[in-house]
This record gives structure tokens, sequence and C-alpha cells, in this order.
């Protein structure tokens, strides 16, 4: 009976971390602060430009994240000058002592020429907050620091030539243009984030 209990509660408890943050909450844990690949330490208020942020849960060895991750750099080259901030957090703490370590996320982020914040989420605590299971995972908060859209990049991954919807550029343009946006929440694809417990 202990033993049943045990598995309910771990489920439960699984259940309560995946309860994604609604549309139109708050941006949590915004003063938390986090190693960076720079070295410094910074937090989601650090980050977020003055129209809006954009918050990526991501990892270093994924392949959603190797098939996306190119256009996380193309989304800051565009959207970093009209003032959102971008930011990839690291969750996979289960990982933080090998293919996720900082030295292997600084390694990671030279290689593809990361031109934003990427850093390491010590107990996972954002990503539990966030509700965030999936790397990569969206959030993209306007510049009241209020959810206005999560889910996935575009409809294609693997084939950036086929993309047929870019979910989150036309969700940031529409933010920007303080224009309606559709679709708000799309399914996040991606490898499941590495939780320590």
């Amino acid at each position: 009976m202990k033993q049943y209990s045990k598995i309910m509660l771990l489920i439960t408890m699984s259940f309560l971390w995946a309860k994604e943050l609604e549309l139109g909450s708050t941006l949590p844990l915004s003063e938390i602060k986090m190693a960076d690949i720079s070295g410094k330490d910074v937090s989601l208020k650090d980050a977020k430009g003055e129209n809006g942020l954009l918050v990526i849960f991501s990892c270093n060895m994924c392949p959603w994240v190797i098939a996306w991750e190119d256009r996380y750099v193309s989304l800051t080259n565009e959207f970093k000058p009209q003032g959102v901030g971008i930011i990839a957090i690291n969750s996979n703490e289960k990982q933080f002592d090998s293919v996720d370590s900082m030295e292997e996320m600084q390694k990671h982020a030279k290689e593809l020429g990361y031109n934003f914040y990427y850093t390491m989420d010590q107990g996972s605590k954002l990503a539990r907050e966030f509700g965030a299971t999936r790397t990569p995972h969206i959030y993209l908060f306007d510049q009241n620091d209020k959810l206005v859209y999560r889910g996935a990049i575009d409809d294609n991954a693997r084939k950036p030539d086929k993309v047929e919807q870019t979910y989150l550029a036309d969700a940031i343009d529409n933010m920007l243009a303080g224009t309606k946006i559709d679709p708000t929440v799309t399914k996040a694809l991606g490898c499941g984030i590495k939780f320590a417990k």
C-alpha cells in the first residue's frame, strides 16, 4: 500500500509540474539569477527588452533543439533590435554534470553562434514554475510581462524550407503591432526536460 501511495504521489507531482502557465499569466520568477554562458548571473528581468521577452527552454543535445536552434539565432537577429529580449534556459538538471554542463553549454553556444542569453536553471525551478516539459518549449511575454503565446517555433523543425506556419515570428509581429495573435497556443514538440527528481 505504501508503494502504491508513493507512485500516486509521483504521478500527481508530475502533473503539477506539467501544468503550463495560462495565457495572460505574469512572468514568474523574474528576479532569480541564473548562471549564463557569459560568466555572469542573469535573470529574466535582466533579459527582458523594452517590448517583451522570449523565453526558450532548451538544451545542448536534443535532436529537436538541434533542428530548430538556427531559428533561435535568426529570430534574435530580427526581433532583438525591435526591443524583444531573448533568453534560452537549460533545465536538464539530471545532465548538468555531463552533456548539459556549463562548459558544454558554452562550447555549444559558440559553435552555433548563439547571440542571446543561455542560462542554467539550477533545481529546474523555472521549468517547474512555467510548466515547461519539452526542449524547445517557447513562452512569449509582452512589454507588460503578460504571457501572450506559448508552444512551438513553427510547424516544421526538420525542414526549414517546408515551414508553412511561422507561429512564433507571427506572434511576435502581432505583439509588436498590437494586433491579435492567432494561434496563441501550439503544441511544443521536443525531448522531455530531464528533471533531477
